[in-house]
């Protein structure tokens, strides 16, 4: 059995044999996860060492310490996040070694393609198409607010391949090569001024069958693994106190006393309790994470996400006064990452409308919350046996 006293010479080493300094970032990144110090739960081979969760705090602890390089999650956490657990729970042994390597150390960035045009809050209801030719799959159609498509060179796919069956059945789920002819990216320009998103479009895109993931007809079972682990990476992240979109604002608070009035603080007061109670209840689904998949309850971090997000950006505009309506840069670009605490007020009270949308629809996650988690009776729903060709659209 690993120890955190065995780890830790693990750690040290390595730094011992890749030196930091010396070392380019993408090789020590190679050997880091090769020497399992990736992620340390998964199993031995696939970057990890098949012990708990709780101890690669260990390890990011002696590499911080040493300033090692880290994979820059903020650029690949979709990979990192979502597809990694999906092809760990779901891939082939081939599909593992080949994907999960140069997924977690940041050469072969990924994307999602879940949503549609018709097709958002109401997933299941998906029209793009693929259809069997030989040993692989033909894919036609659209998708659409899909982050990091203009960087990705995979992506995870659901399409329905059987529309005989009613919505939910007749999905399966695929990894696909934002390379291969037929895929074609579209900026879409945010409120910000950025495309950060994209729209995209399949046509005829042949995909082999040994990049199906799950069994032809269960992909929205492996749709849920990836959709739980999106809202836990999303709304469970792990900061420090005063972390996130909080920060900001109680630094200006701090430093500029004339902007104070009565009002303003008993909302700051607020939401900084609210802020640091998510923070630690973010803290225990992540020790949640150790016994097992995660769970509904992400769906409420990421509510409470959004929500505070949004009102903390409101806040922070108000309390800059006119200061808080400037925006420096109205520029169309496609950026790499989001950053929310390096950037101005106005971009982080623009960019935070999105958080209630991204990563499932509030709405939807609220109905999630009432019947998984409080156990409340469900919605009815009169299209879950009918079959999907006979859906009115």
């Amino acid at each position: 059995m690993t120890d955190a006293a065995e780890l830790r010479a693990r750690t040290r080493e390595l730094l011992a044999q890749h030196p930091p300094a010396g070392t380019e970032p993408l090789d020590f990144l190679k050997a880091r996860f090769d020497a399992g110090l990736a992620w340390v739960h998964y199993p031995v081979g696939l970057g990890g060492l098949g012990v708990p969760r709780s101890l690669q705090a260990v390890v990011d602890a002696e590499l911080a310490a040493a300033g090692a390089p880290d994979n820059d999650p903020r650029r690949i956490g979709i990979g990192l996040g979502m597809a990694a657990p999906t092809v760990l729970k779901y891939g082939t042994e081939e599909q593992k070694r080949r994907f999960l390597r140069p997924l977690w150390v940041g050469e072969e960035v990924w994307c999602q393609l879940f949503s549609e045009p018709g097709a958002g809050s109401d997933l299941a209801a998906l029209g793009t198409r693929a259809v069997r030719d030989g040993d692989g799959w033909v894919v036609d159609g659209q998708k659409v607010w899909t982050s990091s498509a203009h960087l990705a060179r995979w992506a995870i796919l659901i399409a329905r391949t059987d529309p005989g069956l009613p919505k939910h059945q007749g999905i399966s789920y695929f990894i696909c090569d934002m390379t291969d002819p037929g895929v074609e990216v579209r900026p879409l320009r945010q409120i910000t001024g950025e495309a950060e998103f994209n729209e995209v479009f399949l046509t005829g895109v042949r995909i082999p069958d040994a990049h199906r993931l799950g069994e032809i007809g269960e992909g929205w079972k492996v749709a849920q693994t990836t959709l739980m682990n999106e809202r836990v990476s999303i709304g469970g992240m792990r900061i420090p106190r005063e972390g996130g979109m909080i920060g900001p604002v109680a630094r200006a608070w701090r430093d500029r006393p004339e902007l104070r009035t009565h009002d303003l603080h008993q909302r700051l007061l607020t939401l900084w309790v609210e802020a640091e109670v998510a923070r630690l209840t973010g803290e225990r689904l992540r020790q949640q994470l150790v016994a097992g998949q995660p769970g509904p309850e992400g769906s409420g971090m990421k509510l409470a996400f959004a929500r505070l997000n949004q009102e903390i950006s409101g806040l922070e505009v108000e309390l800059l006064g006119q200061d808080g309506l400037l925006y420096s840069d109205w520029t169309m670009r496609r950026p790499e990452l989001v950053d929310f605490t390096g950037r101005d007020a106005g971009y982080r009270y623009l960019r935070s409308k999105g958080n209630s949308i991204e990563g499932g629809t509030s709405e939807v996650l609220l109905n999630i919350v009432a019947e998984r988690v409080l156990g409340l009776p469900a919605e009815p729903r009169n299209d879950k046996d009918v079959a999907w060709k006979d859906l009115t659209r």
